[in-house]
């Protein structure tokens, strides 16, 4: 049988120059007296592009690192009891994202009722379509970062506006789109290419292939557009993107990118976003007789298999983008592999499954190559 599960999203709102607009309709959707979750790098667009348009706002919280340390949730969270917020307004990338939704859930558990999400996503991931969080926890021997979906904390409306992507840096931006895409091919783990997040996907994949393979060598997105590389639609274009690569989070399960991504994320530290530039391409490739003919749908074959067709093509993107695509460009040992492996096998074991037949040598394979 197949099913498609949704999510409680209300609406999705999307265009050119309609932030203002939509940020005022927000108590349409249930957003009241909303607390706004941000981080300083976005102060000058929250104050003169998001503050001035919300309807009785009740303050700001910006002390929200990347990996959402649950240290830092806590403290969003008594911020929201403090200043009595009914509901947060989330501006920024997955972090913030994950941030809001984790204070929505322990909101929930602590009064009995979840904080509605307004989600300003100004990256390209595609967190805010998604009840999907994680917390890293910071107290024992070891960080880890722990997964949730819990279907309350799904943003109740997600406003897209190519103004929101402006001013976030390039190689965050260009990562995230990476992200999006892994959302796009690990999503095909457990479905058919009749369900709608392969339709969809196949799309959104397409759309992120066609405006980066043309984007810019080393300008920040505003020059970008000063010198006529990159218009408002091309932006637009990736957030259409990144929405349809994400487009039914419910019903899918993601795989060993991912999972990889979480433990040197929350663990090690990495960017988030950065982490699919490392994983995506090698894991296609080390998990192309579990997909199979799976993949036709997001790069359909000429010659050879579609796993390495998709594969190569992602990875001469990463390259030509300028990103990072190994862990030894980052501050980790290499003697630190082992543990790595340690603990995706001990957390994450069907997905280290998806390497078939000998799994845990073909693991440690993996993340030699990765290296």
């Amino acid at each position: 049988m197949n099913q498609l599960t949704c999510l409680p999203q209300d609406a999705v709102l999307w265009g050119s120059n309609i932030l203002a607009d939509a940020v005022s309709r927000f108590g349409d959707y249930g957003i009241e007296r909303p607390i706004t979750f941000t981080v300083a790098p976005l102060n000058h667009l929250n104050e003169t592009s998001l503050q001035p348009h919300i309807r009785q706002g009740v303050g700001v919280f910006t002390e929200l690192p990347a990996h959402v340390p649950d240290v830092a949730v806590q403290l969003g969270l008594e911020a929201c009891l403090r200043l009595g917020a009914k509901s947060i307004i989330a501006l920024g990338g997955g972090s913030v994202l994950d941030a809001a939704k984790a204070v929505s859930y322990l909101h929930f558990q602590q009064t009995g009722r979840f904080l509605p999400i307004a989600a300003l996503p100004t990256t390209l991931s595609g967190s805010e379509f998604s009840h999907y969080f994680g917390i890293t926890e910071t107290g024992g021997k070891v960080k880890f970062k722990r997964s949730y979906a819990i279907r309350e904390t799904t943003p109740k409306v997600v406003v897209i506006d190519p103004i929101l992507l402006l001013d976030t840096p390039r190689s965050l931006l260009l990562s995230s789109a990476i992200k999006g895409m892994d959302h796009a091919v690990e999503g095909m783990r457990k479905v058919r290419v009749d369900h709608p997040h392969a339709i969809m996907s196949a799309s959104g994949l397409q759309r992120f292939f066609t405006v980066l393979e043309r984007w810019p060598q080393a300008l920040e997105t505003r020059r970008a557009i000063d010198h006529g590389l990159v218009t408002s639609h091309d932006l637009l274009q990736l957030q259409l993107a990144a929405w349809q690569c994400y487009f039914s989070p419910a019903s899918v399960i993601y795989g060993l990118s991912h999972r990889i991504g979480h433990i040197l994320g929350g663990t090690f530290g990495l960017p988030h976003s950065m982490t699919s530039c490392i994983t995506l391409a090698p894991v296609i490739r080390a998990c192309a007789e579990f997909y199979g003919n799976k993949l036709d749908i997001l790069s359909p074959a000429t010659n050879g298999s579609a796993a390495e067709q998709l594969a190569e093509r992602i990875d001469n993107l990463v390259v030509s983008l300028g990103l990072p695509n190994r862990i030894g460009s980052f501050d980790i040992d290499k003697s630190q592999l082992g543990k790595i492996a340690q603990l995706l096998k001990a957390n994450y074991p069907n997905e280290v499954d998806d390497l078939g037949a000998n799994a845990s040598m073909k693991l440690e394979l993996l993340l030699e190559r990765l290296w």
